[in-house]
Parts: structure tokens; sequence; C-alpha cells
């Protein structure tokens, strides 16, 4: 009988790297805080390069791993933060909707992902703090889900806050990755070969890194 794939040898089925961007400011940290640990901070407390949460679902019977990594917005940080494209399965693009300047700057986010990331890159675009009183929003679910089309990408309104849609967001790019790699793994064997590789690359070369400002 064949070995199994180098991820079913430990306590989860398929180890899946999901990035969190976009503009500094828009809900990011907050998202993965409330989706890792469930909490919900109101302090704005900027990501230093960059942190990452690991947290283990189940989809479809499958024990799925989630190691998302949480970059800076910031202009300054951007050229740390193109490394991790490129290891990345699933990118989600933030935006707060009640800022339009990070809205319009989603196009310039998904330029970045086009640059930097593998060509076959899972996208969803989340319009963040949704739960925010409407004379405050800038952006109309509309324009968001627009965007979203004009790229053929999903697109969900979150708040971290109330927990709105934040378990379907991940759950949702989650759930599309772990299609694309049953179905890469059905394919020939090399090619799974090189989908396993890339895939304990993208878990232990960072993790090292990552440990120092997990508790920042």
């Amino acid at each position: 009988m064949a070995a199994p794939p180098a991820r079913a040898r430990a306590d989860y089925d398929y180890l899946i790297k999901l990035l969190l961007i976009g503009d500094s400011g828009v809900g990011k940290s907050c998202l993965l805080l409330r989706f890792s640990d469930g909490s919900f901070t109101t302090s704005f407390i900027t990501t230093i390069g960059i942190d990452f949460k690991i947290r283990t679902i189940e989809l479809d019977g499958k024990r799925i791993k989630l190691q998302i990594w949480d970059t800076a917005g910031q202009e300054r940080f951007r050229t740390i933060t193109t490394a991790y494209y490129r290891g990345a399965m699933g990118i989600l693009l933030v935006y707060d909707v009640t800022d339009e300047s990070s809205f319009n700057n989603i196009r310039n986010w998904i330029r970045n992902i086009e640059q930097h990331a593998s060509d076959n890159v899972n996208k969803i675009l989340v319009g963040n703090k949704a739960d925010m009183d409407e004379s405050k929003r800038a952006v109309p679910t509309a324009k968001g889900q627009a965007l979203a089309d004009e790229y053929g990408i999903k697109f969900f309104e979150t708040s971290a806050k109330t927990n709105l849609n934040v378990e379907q967001v991940f759950f949702s790019i989650a759930r599309d990755i772990k299609q694309r790699l049953a179905e890469t793994d059905s394919k020939p064997e090399d090619k799974t070969i090189k989908i396993n590789n890339k895939t304990d690359q993208g878990a232990d070369k960072p993790a090292a890194s990552g440990s120092a400002c997990c508790g920042s």
C-alpha cells in the first residue's frame, strides 16, 4: 500500500495556508482574533510585519488545519509581506465598509497578488465593519458585490465585533481550497508531489519566525 502523503501523518487531512491582506485599520487582526480565539477587542493594535494563528476545523468529514497569516497593511511593510504571497493557498482581501479608500485600494492589493502569488490561489473579498451605523457606511453592499463579480471571486460582508459571517468567510475559502487540492491529488502522481512539497514548505519555513510574534 502506498505511503500516505506528508500532511496525513499529522492530526489533520489538509494543511491550508491563508493570508489576510488589506489596508491598515480595516480589521484584519480583529477578524483573525474572532475566528481563531472567539474574542474581540476595541483597542487598535498595529500588526508589526507578520503574525499568524492556527485553527483546525471539520469540513465534509475532513480535518482541515488552517494556518492564517495576518499581514501588516502599512506601506513600509509591503516588501516583507510580498514573500508570504507565494506560499498562500487562499487570500482574504479585506476592506472597511466605512472607508472608501480602503475599498478603492483593493485593486492595488489584487495587482500585488497577481505579481507575487501563485496563479491558482483562491481569493475572497471581505467588507468588514458591517455592524456600523448605515450613516457611516461609505461602500454600499452592491458596490462590493460588483467588484467581486468583476474578478470572479466570492464576497462577504462581515463584522468581527458581532461575529457576522466571520465563520462563513473562512469556511467558504477553506472548502474551495480543499476541493482544489482534492482534485489535484486525484491527478498524476508527479503533480501531487509538487503540491505536498509546496504545502510542507509553506508550513515549516515561516513557523519559526512567526512564533516570536504570536504573543504580541
